[in-house]
């Protein structure tokens, strides 16, 4: 089994010292190194070149939301998880809009924090996107009509049966819902997803929700 590389950044000595302990019970995760602040995530991510990052949203110097957007524009980027103590925040909606592949609650019992990195590492979501766009349903704002315009251009560019596989993910569907309901393997069902993410130039699941929600928007 591969170790997954995981990157602490949070303001909070003791929340990190929390998560080295935690995460210390998992053979197959090390924590590789940890970051006080958004502002050195970067630096950190491009040193220790973790497969996934635990960020914290609210820092005193650069907040995780700016501090995901620059992950993921690194090549290769980590999967980025945001640590946050609400479970419907309009910060935690900003970060998924970044790239983040989902979020955990700070009060997360230990062993669901570690299913969640190894999720992430393996390329899942972690918030399913059906909660994603409840989510997002919750935070609208005066950009919504532009952001539902942009949506609806890039699903256009879809074969009808690519905008089948993407409704069933933003639907929250998994890729074996999605075969059962659509009458196909699930290898080809990852093959679409995989098809997906590049045409739609999306990081993850949880952003073709996104997409989804957005488009639906009238």
């Amino acid at each position: 089994m591969a170790t997954v590389k995981v990157l602490l950044v949070d303001d909070d000595a003791l929340v990190r010292a929390g998560l080295r302990l935690i995460l210390s019970s998992a053979d197959d995760i090390e924590v590789v190194g940890e970051s006080d602040d958004g502002a050195g995530a970067v630096a950190a991510v491009r040193r220790h070149r973790p497969d996934v990052v635990l960020m914290d949203i609210r820092m005193p110097q650069l907040d995780g939301i700016t501090a995901t957007a620059a992950l993921r524009l690194l090549d290769p980027p980590p999967q980025v998880i945001v640590l946050t103590t609400f479970q419907a925040d309009e910060q935690v909606v900003a970060c998924l809009r970044a790239g983040a592949s989902g979020f955990v609650v700070k009060d997360t019992p230990p062993a669901d924090i570690i299913t969640a990195i190894r999720l992430v590492a393996a390329g899942d979501a972690i918030v399913s996107p059906s909660v994603t766009r409840t989510l997002l349903a919750h935070f609208g704002n005066t950009e919504e009509s532009e952001r539902h315009q942009l949506a609806a251009r890039r699903l256009d560019a879809l074969t009808d049966r690519e905008r089948e596989v993407a409704t069933a993910v933003g639907a929250g569907a998994s890729n074996a819902e999605v075969a059962a309901s659509l009458f196909m393997s699930e290898a080809t069902v990852k093959a679409h997803v995989s098809r997906l993410l590049s045409k739609l130039d999306v990081s993850n699941r949880v952003q073709v929700a996104i997409l989804v929600h957005d488009a639906a928007q009238a």
